[in-house]
């Protein structure tokens, strides 16, 4: 039986069938509750991971970012504290590691052009965590992020949308077709990354260190709209 059959049973539970997955679709995250799950988010000048990053990878406390521009992949990749564009992506409150969303204006910006993304929304990017060259890293696919509109009230006070909205041609699709998901995320970081700084030094004094994300942002919902 080759790697793409499965043996599912029968109502008679001495027979067994054998079922070919290709043209399944594995159904994307996005699509169910995700508040657990591995995330990047770009909101007002500021990027950073969630808890569930964090809490992954304990013993880590400096980071490296990496984009590639071809594949629009974004690569969260832990490193010593003396490695070139390094920054602390969390801190330690009560033996609690809480993530930090470190303000990088112009990196900000950057992806949001490359990605033609309105700077004024909230862009969320689920990850995963999986190695590349035989070190840890987080995976987040730019192409899959949900975007949280924002808008303003008769007050002129600013709201942010509950409910995201998510990438236009995931309406006709539940996910990555199965015969595809194998290469979905095969990473070789020493082909066409490129390291971003964040400058932190220079912006130390505006460092934002928050406890993840709240409700408000949208985190703890499962579902979105398709625009």
């Amino acid at each position: 039986m080759s790697n793409d059959d499965i043996r599912v049973e029968t109502d008679n539970p001495e027979q067994l069938e054998e079922m070919q997955l290709n043209g399944f679709q594995f159904v994307r995250t996005e699509f169910l509750a995700h508040l657990h799950e591995p995330s990047f988010s770009f909101n007002d000048g500021k990027v950073g991971v969630n808890v569930a990053c964090v809490k992954r990878l304990p013993e880590v406390e400096f980071i490296q970012i990496l984009i590639n521009r071809e594949s629009k992949m974004l690569v969260v990749k832990p490193c010593d504290e003396f490695d070139l564009f390094s920054f602390r992506w969390c801190t330690v409150k009560d033996g609690k590691h809480i993530p930090r969303q470190v303000t990088g204006r112009l990196f900000f910006m950057k992806v949001c052009d490359m990605m033609n993304w309105n700077p004024d929304h909230r862009h969320k990017i689920l990850g995963k965590l999986c190695k590349a060259n035989g070190e840890f890293i987080f995976a987040f696919d730019l192409k899959a992020a949900s975007t949280y509109e924002r808008s303003f009230t008769g007050e002129g006070k600013r709201k942010t949308s509950r409910t995201p909205v998510l990438p236009a041609e995931w309406k006709d699709q539940f996910g990555i077709p199965y015969e595809e998901h194998r290469k979905a995320l095969q990473i070789n970081m020493f082909d066409g990354y490129t390291l971003f700084s964040l400058n932190e030094k220079y912006q130390k004094g505006t460092a934002d260190p928050q406890p993840g994300t709240t409700p408000a942002d949208g985190d703890q919902r499962n579902e979105g709209r398709i625009t």
